[in-house]
């Protein structure tokens, strides 16, 4: 995979899972993505795309974005995340603060940016 496949792959994810929150909490979900990615030897891309990890992969027909501003502004906080260091104590998992889901319970919680709840193994 080359460095602009996997900073298009992390853009998408970024602005498919997190583009009305803070940058704070775009940046957190970031480092999720390669946090995953660095903890199962995979690309970007092959983390994005695992089957029922990120909702918009498995919820959405079409992945182009429709509003092209704010995806410029997600892939500013993509280049960001590469170059800063993971401010999530390697957080691996995150969810909407109004939802409980199950999984959550065997994960440490590390810390609410925007309106996610992150949490790491």
């Amino acid at each position: 995979m080359t460095l602009m496949e996997g900073i298009l792959w992390l853009t998408l994810n970024i602005y498919h899972e997190a583009r009305s929150e803070p940058q704070i909490g775009q940046l957190a979900v970031a480092h999720v993505t390669l946090n995953r990615a660095s903890e199962q030897e995979m690309s970007v891309k092959d983390v994005v795309t695992q089957p029922y990890q990120f909702s918009w992969t498995f919820q959405k027909q079409n992945y182009i974005p429709d509003d092209p501003e704010t995806f410029f502004k997600c892939m500013e906080t993509a280049a960001i995340a590469l170059k800063t260091p993971d401010f999530t104590d390697g957080a691996t998992h995150y969810h909407l603060e109004s939802v409980e889901p199950e999984w959550a319970d065997g994960l440490t919680y590390v810390a609410q940016f925007g309106s996610h709840k992150f949490y790491r193994p």
